[in-house]
């Protein structure tokens, strides 16, 4: 009788979990459809982007919306790189791009390695006023910043974009910060008593252990000095200097005029190349360093 029991029970149970089981595999599809759209409705501009990159001006003005290109021209690539303006705005970002990102980031695992490793008065106050930076928004700075750097003479050149950047990056900081917790402080306790100064554990020990967190950082400043727009337009005057976005603007306010829109996305698309492989390339490194910070 007793095993009678049990086995009306086990197949209650098991009947129990075939319910269950078949509620949430049709829950799962439900917000996998419900995802699916949003995704496409994220990445739909993009593929219009491209696909009107390669489309002539009269199927663009039909009215018509389609993302298959009848006849395909790829003229405007070639197009767009032989236009000087826009290599010379490649080659200014990059002169941003290589010093911030060097000195930044060396900067910011340094001020990283003191906020995590090392002991001084008010180091929690310091890196609580630091870290409440990043609440300000740019709109909020970017005036006092132009009367300062008209003032120094800067902003007929790159200086605005590079010096400040040299000094170092707030979320590089916390992020680094919180990647070197997850590392012993023996090592450096072990360091000192081999009679290592503070920079010799730094460079030594703790750069070595965060390269992976510190590269993927970079990679992400890297992104956001690439595809920045409202710093260069406040600050750039001459055309020369233009950086990259600063370029695809005056893109789209000539060239709007004469409906050569297939020009402006084929300069979007080179434009979004670097980024958008870099992502790709090393998404998996990213998840992983963000995870790694603590950040959910």
């Amino acid at each position: 009788m007793d095993v009678a029991i049990k086995k009306k029970r086990g197949n209650k149970d098991y009947q129990t979990d075939r319910v269950l089981s078949s509620k949430e595999k049709f829950w799962n599809i439900v917000i996998f459809i419900v995802l699916a759209l949003f995704a496409f409705t994220m990445v739909f501009p993009l593929i219009y982007m491209v696909a009107t990159s390669f489309m002539t001006k009269n199927q663009i003005l039909s009215g018509s919306l389609t993302i298959i290109p009848d006849p395909v021209l790829i003229g405007k690539y070639s197009e767009v790189l032989k236009k000087g303006q826009f290599v010379t705005g490649i080659f200014n970002t990059i002169k941003v791009e290589i010093p911030v990102l060097i000195i930044g980031g060396f900067t910011s695992s340094l001020a990283a390695f003191a906020f995590a490793k090392m002991n001084f008065r008010g180091k929690n106050i310091l890196f609580m006023a630091l870290l409440a930076t990043i609440m300000i928004p740019f709109a909020v700075v970017m005036i006092p910043q132009y009367v300062l750097f008209t003032k120094l003479h800067w902003t007929n050149s790159l200086a605005p974009l590079i010096i400040p950047g040299c000094f170092g990056n707030i979320s590089m900081i916390f992020f680094l910060r919180q990647n070197l917790y997850s590392i012993p402080s023996e090592l450096m306790d072990a360091a000192k008593i081999d009679g290592c100064n503070y920079f010799g554990i730094y460079y030594k020990i703790f750069l070595p252990l965060m390269k992976g967190a510190l590269g993927t950082q970079l990679m992400l400043w890297f992104m956001g000095i690439w595809n920045d727009y409202l710093a260069p337009t406040i600050f750039l005057r001459s055309e020369r200097n233009w950086t990259l976005q600063v370029v695809i603007r005056s893109f789209n306010s000539y060239y709007a005029i004469q409906s050569d829109y297939a020009l402006i996305m084929a300069a979007s698309v080179i434009a979004m190349l670097p980024t958008l492989v870099l992502f790709f390339l090393f998404q998996r490194v990213i998840i992983e360093s963000i995870a790694i910070s603590g950040i959910k």
